[in-house]
């Protein structure tokens, strides 16, 4: 992960993120992880929810060794309603708002088509979709009291390609896309935007372990424009610009970042 120096003198500050409250789904790992760092270096009060107790805590001590502050994690099932509406409580007593909400967890298990049950159709949309809603639901006060809010959905290209083995996630971040431009016109009134952003194949710990075959990584350089991996950070700062007041005009929009892959 690049340093607070590297990062200051490389790329973009925005001045807007400054003492924002940022919330982020999914904070431990991966691109998650890399959305949290960054926005704490940006200035703004980072929480974020994840289950994975021991990356949570080493992202802390990681940003907070940088010098900056530290960001708020609180272990939330994010399947869990009740668990969810009260985990987000606690950021808005502690911050007095949201001010930017990031829907990023997701699980891209893979399955095949003739083995879902009903159950897992059901866990993979408690995952993967139905937390996007409710935690807008939830944050919903405290950006309409504000009058103002930045809502980030992350879908996925897997629905464009489309890919193939993991139907029931693909369905969902198709979803997310429908839901963006719906919750961009209801909200919108309020001063709240709402975007998505469609990531490709990004080489986050986990798909490196879990997915990174010789042959699906000879699939992506044949498939992107660019030929090289693509990074969370890359991810990361389109997601500031979409936070940052810099993109004040911009809602109900989707934006890819693959590497030129669709």
């Amino acid at each position: 992960m690049p340093d607070a120096n590297d990062q200051a003198c490389q790329f973009a500050r925005y001045p807007s993120l400054e003492g924002r409250s940022v919330l982020v789904t999914g904070g431990a790992s991966g691109i998650g992880a890399s959305l949290v760092a960054n926005f704490a270096r940006q200035g703004s009060r980072v929480a974020f929810f994840d289950i994975d107790d021991k990356n949570a805590h080493h992202l802390v001590e990681s940003i907070t060794g940088e010098g900056l502050q530290s960001p708020t994690y609180l272990h939330c099932d994010l399947t869990d309603l009740a668990d969810l509406k009260i985990a987000v409580e606690q950021v808005v007593a502690a911050h007095g708002t949201v001010d930017v909400l990031v829907n990023n967890a997701a699980n891209d298990q893979r399955h095949a088509t003739e083995d879902v049950t009903p159950d897992y159709w059901d866990h993979s949309m408690a995952v993967n979709l139905r937390p996007h809603f409710f935690m807008v639901q939830a944050v919903l006060p405290s950006m309409r009291a504000a009058g103002r809010g930045s809502i980030i959905n992350m879908s996925s290209i897997a629905w464009m390609i489309p890919s193939t083995g993991l139907p029931v996630y693909v369905a969902a971040k198709a979803a997310i896309v429908g839901l963006t431009r719906t919750l961009a016109h209801e909200l919108g009134p309020h001063n709240i935007r709402v975007n998505a952003v469609l990531p490709g194949a990004i080489a986050t710990e986990r798909q490196k372990q879990l997915w990174y075959t010789p042959e699906y990584v000879d699939k992506i350089q044949r498939s992107q424009a660019l030929k090289r991996q693509i990074e969370p950070d890359e991810v990361a700062r389109l997601i500031l610009f979409l936070a940052a007041d810099d993109s004040s005009a911009i809602t109900n929009q989707s934006y890819v970042v693959d590497g030129g892959w669709v």
